[in-house]
């Protein structure tokens, strides 16, 4: 089947007998100054050119190279979605369409990083100028100090976590756009956000919520109905698979005691890791050790409606994941209903598994064998300095120093007089 090609794209026949498709600007606009790359597109040609040839990522580049063409014309842009090449604007749409966006960022986090963006760009200059309008090689360094300042500045007050946010997020997507159209920033500095100083805040530390509030919520939604909110609870917190991974339905029932096995399978996008939880031992003497045995008892109750574990009935014989935001919802319907404080949460009981990790007095590695985190960083990020860790601590300290008491009484102690002194009738040669 033959099909329509946009305008610059070039197909061409590979070794394996695939077609790979090109976006290749004419030799002479390349010569004029077009500074839109040429771009290989894949072998999918829905990808590539879009359904009917009008669409997908050529449609994208073919915007950019008009956007170039009216500018060397001198012609004005109309389209609101075709912001002038260069421009801050142009340069946040660019990140969103890049790797380091499609790939990196978490869909769950993509309605944040949409308004971080239209917060910089909207944000207005001393000359009341609106900032995505103005070029990107125009934000200095100096120009990057001031636009914090602005960040942080709002009718409510300051909000140093908001400057730190947008700082953050320009200080990425400058590095990079920057790498894929150089000549659209300056020479000198062209990434201005490294460097910029902002104040010191204190950090809110996310909650915990403990083993008995699990459990107290997981058996309170299975007896109100909603047994796949309560095993999202228990799965976040035991397993320690972050919330988004759970009702995505990356937990499945291939992974739960599959093939005879005594093990529950954990996958984390977010690191790539996979983890096979031990469900139980068996000892020498023949008896069995169940380790989650309560959790397995919250997970007997779920039906079993496609390959994933947390499914919802949308209609008879139809099931389909939960909608993050959905099951925020029953999260905190089921909270209020249970009688637990407004701190329950999801991430709140991957939290909670954490904290009983360090609490447990596991080492570094052996919490990030059950925890899938690369760094050490990153997961004591995540362990919350409560009472029990710092009486163990405390108690640890304590016994260190009545050793060293007990050393220094031995050392200090007046020597047996039998081992130093002469007998009295011993005379020296």
């Amino acid at each position: 089947m033959k099909h329509t090609l946009p305008r610059y794209v070039i197909p061409k026949n590979l070794r394996s007998g695939v077609v790979a498709y090109y976006f290749n600007v004419p030799t002479v606009y390349r010569k004029a100054g077009c500074q839109v790359p040429n771009e290989p597109l894949g072998t999918d040609y829905v990808v590539a050119c879009g359904a009917d040839g009008k669409g997908g990522r050529a449609a994208t580049l073919n915007g950019l190279f008009d956007e170039w063409n009216a500018v060397r014309r001198g012609l004005p842009i109309e389209s609101e979605k075709a912001p002038a090449i260069g421009s801050v604007d142009w340069l946040f749409r660019e990140y969103k369409q890049s790797k380091a966006y499609t790939e990196k960022v978490g869909k769950r986090s993509h309605k944040s990083y949409e308004w971080s963006m239209r917060a910089v760009c909207n944000t207005l200059n001393k000359k009341g100028i609106r900032i995505g309008n103005l070029p990107a090689k125009s934000i200095t360094p100096l120009a990057a100090d001031k636009l914090y300042d602005r960040f942080i500045t709002t009718p409510k007050g300051e909000r140093l976590r908001r400057g730190e946010k947008l700082t953050t997020l320009c200080r990425k997507a400058w590095r990079v756009v920057h790498r894929l159209y150089p000549k659209e920033f300056a020479k000198d500095i062209p990434n201005p956000w490294p460097g910029v100083t902002m104040k010191t805040r204190v950090k809110l530390t996310k909650n915990a919520v403990t083993r008995d509030q699990v459990y107290k919520f997981a058996r309170g939604c299975v007896e109100h109905g909603e047994p796949g909110c309560g095993a999202a609870a228990v799965i976040c917190f035991e397993w320690l698979q972050r919330p988004e991974n759970v009702i995505a339905g990356h937990i499945k029932w291939t992974g739960y005691r599959p093939f005879g096995r005594t093990t529950i399978q954990i996958e984390h996008h977010k690191t790539g890791a996979v983890i096979e939880h031990p469900l139980e031992e068996r000892l020498d003497d023949g008896s069995v050790v169940k380790f989650y045995e309560d959790a397995e008892e919250i997970l007997s109750h779920l039906k079993q409606r496609g390959i994933p574990l947390i499914l919802r009935e949308v209609g008879e014989g139809k099931s389909k994941p939960y909608s993050f935001s959905g099951m925020q919802k029953i999260v905190q319907r089921m909270r209020k209903d249970i009688g637990l404080p407004v701190e329950f949460t999801l991430d709140a009981c991957r939290h909670g598994g954490m904290t009983e990790l360090e609490e447990a007095e596991l080492t570094d590695g052996q919490g990030r064998a059950l925890s899938a985190h690369r760094t050490k960083e990153s997961y004591a990020g995540y362990a919350k300095r409560t009472a029990p860790r710092i009486l163990s601590a405390t108690r640890k300290r304590h016994a260190h120093w009545l050793a060293n008491q007990t050393a220094t009484s031995i050392q200090n102690g007046q020597e047996s007089a039998i081992q130093n002194e002469k007998p009295g009738n011993e005379r020296s040669a």
